[in-house]
């Protein structure tokens, strides 16, 4: 499974961003998707889950203000955020769980910076 994320960028305090990944395979088989951050010198964080039923889980400081979607369509997984702060400024990478070949595989894309200025 290959992810390929994009979207973020420069963006103002109080501002909105999207963040969209690309799946390579159809996402109905895939139980968890998500987005994780990470900051310089800070661990991964999670900041949201989406399951294949469409239930959602959030990080406390996501809650109200990130939204994820999930489009089977076209395979795709979305974080839509607003009201950034500056401590939402990470590398968000997107990240998909599957049982593959008999065991509990994680695969994840490559970044994507979101930077937002005071």
């Amino acid at each position: 499974v290959q992810l390929q994320a994009s979207g973020g960028g420069l963006v103002q305090a109080g501002g909105s961003a999207r963040l969209s990944c690309t799946v390579s395979r159809s996402i109905n088989l895939i139980t968890i998707l998500g987005w994780y951050r990470q900051a310089p010198g800070k661990q991964r964080d999670m900041v949201a889950l989406i399951n294949t039923g469409g239930g959602t889980t959030y990080a406390d400081s996501a809650k109200g203000r990130f939204s994820i979607a999930k489009d089977n369509a076209k395979n795709t997984v979305t974080l839509q955020m607003s009201d950034l702060k500056p401590e939402d400024q990470a590398v968000y990478y997107c990240m998909a769980r599957s049982y593959d070949f008999g065991e509990w595989k994680t695969y994840w894309g490559p970044g994507t910076q979101v930077t937002v200025s005071s």
